[in-house]
């Protein structure tokens, strides 16, 4: 069942944003060793992204242990209220909002619906939409203004900590120099033996605003490892978009009641 539930929150976790006509960035900044963490947060917030909806198309390719597959997706959203997912000919389709998560599969006649619990567990964060939707657009899963943060470098990223980390759940941002976009947000939970890694490979500049173009997600947990990678196509923002979702009938409910 343990396959199941990573696939299934893997169909949850995969959407990003881009834009038609978008523009690669070369990211090509120089560290600057007297930036203080106020203002790279502050930086970073100038970045926010402030489209209103976007559909794209998402090539995904998952690797979970020896098992490989490719798909690939029609996403589109509403920033803030909903993320919708479907895979060709509708074959599987997925909807979040900010209090519900909802998935259907036409090939094994099943389906979930239910709160973030799933994705909270497997990941080993307590998640929520917006921090499904921050993951997702390159933007840090928590509030930087909520903690007093740390900073240091390495040769190509600024890296963020808290002053004080938490012995239970340990988080790394690592900011690029360019563009003060996210790198990487890395969070470790030692005494569960699970690690999580979310990597922007690559960005575009999608009519003044920076968003990104390849993302990496690592989870693992004991010697368990998924990588999940992800690249957008034939994206447009602000235009008009549906959201159809009705699960069909006769289906049968996926329980995970142990997702730990």
């Amino acid at each position: 069942m343990k396959s199941l539930k990573i696939t299934t929150a893997c169909l949850f976790l995969i959407l990003g944003v881009s834009c038609k006509s978008a523009r690669s960035v070369v990211a090509n900044g120089e560290i600057d060793n007297k930036l203080t963490s106020k203002q790279l947060i502050r930086e970073n917030g100038k970045n926010d992204a402030s489209f209103k909806t976007l559909q794209a198309k998402v090539k995904i390719d998952i690797i979970d242990g020896l098992k490989e597959s490719s798909y690939s997706l029609s996403m589109r959203m509403e920033k803030d209220k909903t993320i919708w997912i479907s895979a060709t000919l509708g074959l599987a389709r997925a909807m979040i909002t900010p209090d519900r998560v909802q998935f259907y599969d036409k090939i094994n006649n099943q389906y979930f619906d239910g709160d973030y619990k799933l994705l909270s567990d497997l990941l080993g964060v307590e998640l929520n939409f917006d921090k499904v939707q921050s993951l997702l657009i390159g933007e840090p899963l928590f509030n930087l203004k909520d903690d007093t943060y740390v900073i240091s470098n390495n040769e190509a990223s600024y890296i963020l900590q808290p002053k004080n980390q938490n012995s239970i759940l340990e988080l790394f941002l690592l900011f690029n120099p360019s563009h003060f976009k996210m790198d990487s947000q890395q969070l470790l939970q030692p005494s569960k033996k699970r690690f999580l890694q979310i990597d922007y490979t690559g960005y575009q500049d999608v009519d003044k605003q920076i968003l990104p173009q390849n993302i990496k997600i690592i989870a693992v947990e004991d010697s368990e490892e998924l990588n999940v990678m992800m690249e957008y196509k034939s994206v447009s923002i602000n235009e008009e978009v549906r959201f159809p979702f009705n699960i069909p009938s006769g289906f049968d409910e996926i329980i995970l009641d142990d997702a730990k």
